[in-house]
């Protein structure tokens, strides 16, 4: 089989809302390596500067957290095929959903759960995003 060892991964279409939501109902895939994700904040930008507060730089910054961890295991953020997001406040949500767009492009997107929680290890933390991703 030539595709042995290789990835593939098979988007279930979703309805008008999981679109809008910018989520797939569903991810199938074969083959690969499957890389389990830890929890990602952004309490902190790079250069150690608080982001308590800036809900944006928060969720920017656990993608690009996220992004930065599957380089090291050969893998992308194309490579993600679930995740569980936990917001300390759900109003947050929507906005969340935007910012996701930028990360995943073309609509190809990782199913997801969303969830209000009442808070998270830190203090200033607003958002945790734990994924998984399936690479070749």
């Amino acid at each position: 089989m030539s595709d042995q060892g290789k990835s593939i991964r098979e988007y279930l279409p979703g309805n008008e809302r999981q679109t809008q939501r910018s989520y797939s109902p569903a991810v199938i895939t074969t083959g690969g390596r499957t890389i389990y994700l830890a929890g990602f904040g952004g309490a902190t930008d790079e250069t150690g500067r608080s982001l308590a507060g800036d809900f944006d730089g928060q969720v920017r910054t656990a993608f690009n957290n996220i992004r930065k961890t599957l380089e090291r295991a050969g893998a992308t953020l194309e490579n993600v095929v679930t995740m569980t997001v936990f917001v300390t406040d759900i109003k947050n949500g929507n906005r969340f959903v935007e910012i996701r767009k930028e990360f995943f492009p073309g609509g190809r997107y990782p199913g997801s759960a969303l969830i209000g929680i009442k808070e998270l290890a830190r203090p200033e933390m607003m958002v945790e995003i734990q994924a998984i991703a399936v690479a070749d």
